[in-house]
Parts: structure tokens; C-alpha cells; sequence
């Protein structure tokens, strides 16, 4: 059988056909995923007018910088917003790659008491879904520690979190445990072991975690939502629901804000989409 379907792929006619059907589910699924993208920044360029007179067509005949003017000019927290949201990702980001980098060479590579039951702990708090310590943190935060509105109440649930840690605890045991026994022998202790070596060797999945880490404090709604109840203090993702009210909604205006908001998402893939290309394909190949 596979013989005989070798030779069928050698006709000219059925490769083209084969490759054309799969360029078509390749062309249908890119652009399923970029139309949504397409359609905000698209619908941004609109006139900042109420939902009921806004124009929902995919191909505008006007075109205005109007609804980001109007963004800007709705609150005078608007750039503040963003401002926010690049604090709190930032410290969410150096916090992540910090402290969760040492403990996953602590448990790669250092012997101690309790090791396997922390690794176990840590486990089982990745399976608790994020949604259930929610109302126990918020009651944390606001009722007993009254940190409502501050910077620290938004970064401090996603400072560290227990997948990041599992993720460099993975791949800095892949390791060669040879160097560090070197470096041992040329007198470095733990920490420069850590920041001169393990470091530097796991540029790769560092990277990777910067990035998903600060897509996901970026993009959070729910958890910001709860903590911030005054303007100054919101994300950019709770800013923009200030654009819909009980009876209508500034949809360009909010398109605009959206799309403002997509822009550090874009700048940081693609200025670091060959290491995340590289963390994708991390233990895919051996040899």
C-alpha cells in the first residue's frame, strides 16, 4: 500500500493538488486568526460615535485618527492605563524570571530536605484552577491587608507563579550536571553558579516565560478588575470597559483603545520570536 501511494504522489498532477488543498486550509486558518485583528484595527478608524450610528463594515469608505483622539480625551487616566498595565507586567515579568529561575534550579539541581514533597506541593497548586483562589485572595488583600488600589495587589497573586517554576525546574534538568560540578571545583558557589552559568544557558526558556508571562498579566481583566475601584489605578483592559455604559456603548473609540493596547503585544513577540521559536522546539529534537 505504501508503496502504492508513493507512486501516485510521484504524478505531477496529484502533488499540486495535495499542495494546493493544503495551502487553502493553511490560507482559511490564517485568516479565521487574523480577522478578528483585522476587523479592530479596522473598526478603530471610525467615527466616534454611540453603537446605535456606528458602521460595522469591513471595508470603511472613512477613515479617522477621530475615536483615538476621543480615547485619549474620555478620561484623563487614559495614558495612565496604559502606564498601569506596563508596570505590572514589567514587575510581573522580573519577579517570574528571577525568583521562579531560582527555584527551578533548586529543584534541578540542588539536594535537599523536603525536596520531593515541595515538588509534589507545587504540582498540586498548578492543578487548582485560577478561578477558586480568587475569592480567598480577595478577602486576603482587601479585608486583612486593605492593599485595594496599589500596585502591589496587582502583581503580587502572578509574582511567582508555580508553572513557571515547573517550566525552568524542566529544563535546567536537562542540563549537564558536569559543569556545575566544575564549577564547583574551580571554587564558585551556588549563586555564581546560578547567575554565571545556568543563567546564561537558559537564555531560551527565559525567554519564553518573559513573554507568555507578560501576555497573560497584560491581557488580565478579572483579577484587576477586582482590585482597582478607583480610575487611576486600572489596567488598560479594565479602562476600556469604561466605554460601554447601561444604554450604549463607543464602540470605535473602544477598538481604538484595544488595538493601542494589542501594540506592546506585537512588539514583544516579534522582537523575541526567535527565542520563543526556539523554547516551541525545546526537547523536540535529541541527538
Amino acid at each position: 500500500m505504501s508503496g502504492l501511494y508513493s507512486q501516485h504522489l510521484n504524478r505531477p498532477w496529484l502533488r499540486w493538488v495535495r499542495n494546493g488543498l493544503i495551502a487553502l486550509v493553511l490560507i482559511l486558518l490564517a485568516a479565521a486568526t487574523l480577522f478578528p485583528i483585522y476587523y479592530m484595527i479596522v473598526s478603530s478608524f471610525g467615527p466616534p460615535v454611540e453603537a446605535g450610528g456606528a458602521s460595522y463594515s469591513l471595508f470603511p469608505t472613512t477613515l479617522t485618527l477621530d475615536s483615538y483622539k476621543f480615547f485619549f480625551d474620555f478620561s484623563p487616566y487614559s495614558a495612565r492605563w496604559l502606564i498601569n498595565s506596563l508596570i505590572v507586567g514589567l514587575i510581573t515579568v522580573l519577579g517570574n524570571v528571577l525568583f521562579a529561575s531560582l527555584a527551578g534550579y533548586a529543584f534541578a539541581k540542588i539536594r535537599f530536605k523536603g525536596k520531593r514533597f515541595l515538588f509534589f506541593a507545587l504540582l498540586c497548586a498548578m492543578m487548582i484552577p485560577y478561578q477558586v483562589t480568587q475569592v480567598p485572595l480577595y478577602m486576603l488583600m482587601v479585608n486583612s491587608l486593605h492593599m485595594d488600589n496599589t500596585y502591589a495587589a496587582l502583581v503580587a497573586p502572578t509574582f511567582v507563579t508555580a508553572y513557571n517554576v515547573f517550566l525552568c525546574k524542566q529544563f535546567m534538568s536537562s542540563l549537564p550536571t558536569e559543569i556545575i560540578e566544575c564549577a564547583k571545583i574551580e571554587g564558585c558557589n551556588q549563586l555564581q553558579i546560578y547567575w554565571k552559568i545556568i543563567l546564561p544557558l537558559s537564555k531560551t526558556v527565559l525567554a519564553v516565560m518573559a513573554i507568555l508571562t507578560f501576555m497573560n498579566s497584560w491581557n488580565n481583566f478579572f483579577w484587576p478588575f477586582l482590585m482597582t475601584s478607583k480610575d487611576y489605578m486600572q489596567t488598560i483592559q479594565v479602562g476600556l470597559k469604561n466605554f460601554k455604559f447601561a444604554n450604549t456603548t463607543y464602540f470605535a473609540p473602544m477598538m481604538a483603545g484595544a488595538t493601542i493596547s494589542a501594540l506592546p503585544m506585537f512588539i514583544l513577540f516579534f522582537s523575541l520570536q526567535k527565542y520563543f521559536l526556539e523554547g516551541v522546539t525545546i526537547g523536540a529534537v535529541k541527538g
